[in-house]
């Protein structure tokens, strides 16, 4: 692994700690992070294995970043969105849904280069990796509806973030999808037709 990446895992991990203090939900915060706990070390063994590169683990890192404010504040009450929401006239605090939109925008390139490895590098490689955003976009919100039947409520309706929009799960979706669509139309012309 290059000494890049060990830098920027490193950073991040600093800035986990950082926002890891004194979080405004402690036991939301928990929850937030069971998936860091076991997504970080995944992404650092699957960089060594398919050797990310530097732009893809910058993503990475931008997207782990805003998650971890997420955790830190909870997603529905994002205080440093607050200004946007009054701003615009909005009924609700958007940060989630930005951070499900830089799911889809931010993580492609990372999950194009593994499939990428597989496939070659054609346009399959951006219909699976396209498949795949889609996919971790949907099971993200059912794992967040199987958190609010399983934990306390109170903590459940934190973690979930819905603010009385019931329609929370299929937007969050759908901007992941729009993310990975704008990547999609990038990559589309680099990436050659399977003849």
């Amino acid at each position: 692994m290059p000494k890049s990446h060990k830098l920027i895992y490193a950073f991040y991990v600093v800035i986990w700690i950082f926002l890891a203090i004194n979080p405004k939900y402690p036991e939301d915060w928990l929850l937030e992070n069971v998936l860091v706990f076991i997504l970080f070390p995944t992404i650092l063994w699957l960089d060594k294995k398919y050797s990310f590169s530097l732009t893809s683990v910058i993503l990475l890192l931008v997207f782990s970043i805003f998650h971890s404010i997420g955790a830190h504040y909870t997603y529905a009450e994002m205080p440093h969105f607050d200004a946007l929401t009054e701003f615009f006239g909005f009924e609700r605090n958007h940060f989630d849904r930005l951070v499900h939109f830089l799911s889809g925008l931010l993580l492609f390139k990372p999950i194009l280069e593994i499939i990428t490895a597989h496939v070659g590098r054609n346009r399959v490689a951006l219909v699976f990796t396209f498949s795949m955003i889609v996919t971790i976009a949907t099971v993200y919100e059912i794992l967040e509806w199987f958190a609010v039947i399983t934990f306390h409520s109170d903590l459940g309706v934190a973690f979930l973030g819905t603010q009385g929009d019931v329609w929370d799960a299929q937007q969050d979706t759908f901007v992941a999808i729009v993310g990975a669509l704008i990547n999609v139309a990038i990559f589309y012309k680099s990436y050659k037709t399977v003849k």
